[in-house]
């Protein structure tokens, strides 16, 4: 059930993240797939600055979408 948990968050991070991200979104499933990704990112990020993201949904939406922005951020660069 964790499983299923941290995809439909994932995929909510991404599709925020695509809102956030004004032009640098790839789509609709694409961003969501980058935000499952972004959820990683995020917790690693997070971690690596000592920074503790809280428990709940809350805590991990905030860390999925700010991985998800890092992530399409990233992409974007490529994109180009």
């Amino acid at each position: 059930m964790n499983f299923l948990y941290f995809i439909i968050l994932g995929a909510i991070a991404g599709w925020i993240a695509g809102k956030i991200m004004k032009g640098g979104g790839f789509g609709l499933v694409m961003n969501i797939i980058l935000g499952i990704i972004g959820g990683a990112v995020g917790g690693w990020v997070f971690g690596l600055l000592g920074i503790g993201s809280g428990d709940g949904l809350i805590g991990s939406l905030i860390t999925s979408v700010v991985g998800a922005v890092i992530v399409l951020f990233v992409a974007g660069l490529f994109k180009k």
